[in-house]
């Protein structure tokens, strides 16, 4: 089957009694241009490994997966979808780089995978899900890059900074040891069945600047931002009272400012 082929990909559906599930936020990719996108987008950052060993959370029915294989990768690929996990490795000619995981990426992500043995990861992520995905793989720190196809609005959200109107704790979150850049946009069009909205090619590639900070830094770092970013419409003296005196919101500080105001509370404690 091809599966850029959106005749194709829907007689195999009618064919097998397969119904997309929304709730699941299952939309298939059935165009070539952008399959060829996000996977050279997501190679790009290890260019020089050979072989290189890649998470695929949602393969669906398998387009970005026998892409990467087609290129030489190893790919784990997460599937909740009990049928479409049943499916993929005899769809695809059970190759032997392929390993399916049939479960919930959450549950994989929090302990039951080794993140640590991968060389990236490159997802069409579930829209319904594809955010906290994200966030508990970015809290991980495991992986060395992130390439995901994701509803543009998340992608903005992701990629916003200090002053910005999209700027959110996703987007504080992810860029506290990722850099995070918008590749490129892809239709509604580009999908079926067709989403509402369209979604964008995003890239984390992880940086080292807030490496020296421990663990106590970095749990204060993500209670302060998650409470200020709770009400965003008030200046951060009001939400904090007496322990910070400012009058700016939270969209407005970059995470250098998160940072030292962290260290600062922390400073304040132990003198």
């Amino acid at each position: 089957m091809n599966l850029t082929s959106p005749s194709q990909v829907k007689a195999w559906c009618i064919e097998n009694g397969f119904h997309p599930n929304k709730t699941m936020g299952q939309n298939f990719l059935i165009d070539r241009n952008a399959l060829v996108g996000i996977v050279d987008a997501g190679l790009s950052p290890i260019s020089g490994i050979t072989a290189p060993k890649v998470l695929e959370i949602g393969p669906g029915l398998g387009v970005l997966t026998e892409e990467m294989l087609s290129r030489g990768c190893s790919v784990t690929a997460v599937e909740k979808d009990p049928v479409l996990a049943a499916r993929l490795k005899g769809a695809l000619g059970e190759p032997s780089g392929l390993e399916v995981v049939a479960g919930d990426a959450l549950d994989y992500i929090a302990g039951e995978g080794d993140l640590a043995k991968f060389d990236c990861m490159i997802s069409n992520l579930p829209y319904q899900a594809g955010t906290r995905i994200l966030l508990e793989l970015v809290q991980k720190r495991a992986l060395g890059s992130m390439t995901v196809l994701v509803q543009t609005e998340v992608a903005e959200r992701l990629a916003a900074g200090e002053g910005s109107k999209t700027r959110g704790l996703a987007g504080v979150w992810a860029q506290l040891d990722y850099d995070v850049e918008i590749v490129r946009k892809v239709a509604a069009s580009c999908f079926w069945p067709r989403p509402e909205i369209g979604s964008s090619v995003v890239r984390l590639v992880k940086h080292e600047r807030n490496a020296e900070l421990s663990a106590d830094e970095r749990d204060i770092f993500h209670r302060l931002t998650k409470k200020a970013f709770e009400h965003r419409r008030k200046q951060l003296g009001s939400i904090f009272k007496d322990m910070i005196q400012s009058t700016a919101r939270a969209e407005q500080l970059s995470n250098d400012d998160w940072i030292k105001l962290v260290k600062g509370l922390l400073a304040g404690e132990n003198a």
